[in-house]
């Protein structure tokens, strides 16, 4: 343990070439994914914490469904969807890191949205009463919200890139965690950790530890700004 731990340590700080490829798949499967997610999942998310109408409830309790989707059941559905057999199969994204990214949107936009829902929907009174006595238009108002959910947003961004960076069962089954393609860190955590290579599997579990520490504490921080 000792030995593989001092190699685990060597490969990080010889930035191993092996390494430095699945640290760069895993930054742009993630940074994508959480990127595209927060842009659809902060307008639906103010939406949905604003208006009242019909059906509301509805999407609420499905979006808290998605919230919970397995990974491996997402992994499925794309699985078929673009394998040889699937409707989409002509795209030929299977084992791409598109289609990483696109399972992974499908699995964090649900954060983001319920997130966005609960915050929003406390202070959307208050907001919507200071809006309507400054006579400000729908646009206006609803820009006035955006302004009031900057750390909230900030906030719903990490929580989406933590889990996309997270995340191993949808982009095992899609990405097939390809060397040098579409391996990211904690599918290559589990491969090498199966082939009994420990040192690179210790090496990027550090790595994917700090960058969760590091989302936690700059999460911690939004959060007592937002309490103030």
């Amino acid at each position: 343990m000792g030995s593989a731990l001092e190699k685990a340590i060597e490969l990080i700080l010889s930035a191993d070439a092996e390494m430095l490829n699945i640290l760069s798949v895993t930054a742009k499967m993630s940074l994508q994914s959480s990127v595209i997610a927060l842009l659809i999942g902060v307008p639906i998310g103010i939406w949905l914490g604003t208006c009242r109408f019909p059906g509301r409830g509805i999407l609420l309790v499905l979006n808290r469904t998605l919230m919970g989707l397995p990974p491996v059941v997402c992994g499925l559905v794309f699985y078929l969807l673009f394998s040889g057999v699937g409707p989409f199969r002509h795209l030929k994204l299977l084992f791409t890191v598109k289609i990483m990214v696109m399972a992974q949107v499908v699995l964090i936009t649900p954060i983001v949205v319920g997130n966005m829902e609960s915050y929003v929907g406390s202070i959307a009174p208050a907001v919507r009463e200071t809006a309507k006595g400054l006579g400000l238009t729908r646009l206006r108002t609803f820009c006035l919200l955006v302004n009031e959910c900057v750390y909230q947003i900030f906030s719903a961004y990490l929580l989406a890139f933590s889990r996309s960076i997270a995340e191993v069962g949808a982009v095992s089954m899609v990405g097939g965690a390809i060397a040098w393609k579409t391996n990211v860190m904690t599918t290559a955590i589990m491969q090498y950790t199966n082939r009994g290579n420990f040192s690179l599997a210790i090496a990027l579990g550090i790595i994917l530890l700090s960058v969760s520490l590091l989302v936690n504490i700059v999460l911690s921080l939004l959060q007592r700004r937002l309490s103030q």
